[in-house]
């Protein structure tokens, strides 16, 4: 496995879609990222950068996306593999890529279980989804389902903090 102290991250399906869609360029995910704009650019943004946190994969969510790309929002294949080829890359560096040995059932949506997976086989610290179903699990097994708003505002308040106050073992207290 890569990511070595890194948080381990999963990242659903839908904000990598809306990632992509809303900000097609992935060479305008600035680092550091901004503040504002499109969450799910921004929560690729700081993954990309691999600073705290490690991005993982799976087979399937890599097959899925390239998936919803081609069929409901008509890119062509060359199109998919460009961005997908950057995910993997990014998992590489950053996280890894690996495949769930353990089948879990705890969701009524069999695509959330495939999430759910991953994020247990990874020892994922967090998973960042804008699904309804997953959202609602948070915690899953003691580990939290965030929006791309609140992972972006979490990492933001936390490196803020780091600035201000330098490592959390140096803050006065």
């Amino acid at each position: 496995m890569t990511g070595a102290g890194k948080v381990p991250v999963v990242v659903d399906i839908n904000v990598l879609i809306d990632a992509i869609e809303a900000e097609p360029d992935v060479a305008s995910w600035t680092s550091p990222p901004p503040v504002r704009g499109n969450p799910a650019a921004m929560v690729l943004a700081i993954l990309n950068e691999g600073l705290e946190f490690g991005i993982w994969f799976s087979k399937h969510i890599h097959d899925g996306t390239k998936r919803v790309l081609v069929q409901e929002f008509g890119w062509t294949d060359e199109e998919g593999d460009k961005y997908l080829s950057f995910l993997t890359a990014a998992a590489e560096r950053t996280g890894g890529m690996v495949e769930p040995a353990l089948q879990v059932a705890d969701c009524p949506d069999w695509e959330d279980n495939r999430i759910l997976e991953l994020a247990h086989e990874c020892g994922a610290l967090i998973i960042v989804s804008s699904d309804a179903h997953l959202l609602a699990m948070s915690p899953w097994r003691g580990i939290p389902v965030m929006t791309p708003d609140a992972f972006v505002a979490r990492v933001d308040a936390m490196r803020r903090n780091l600035r201000r106050f330098g490592r959390p073992d140096n803050r006065e207290r």
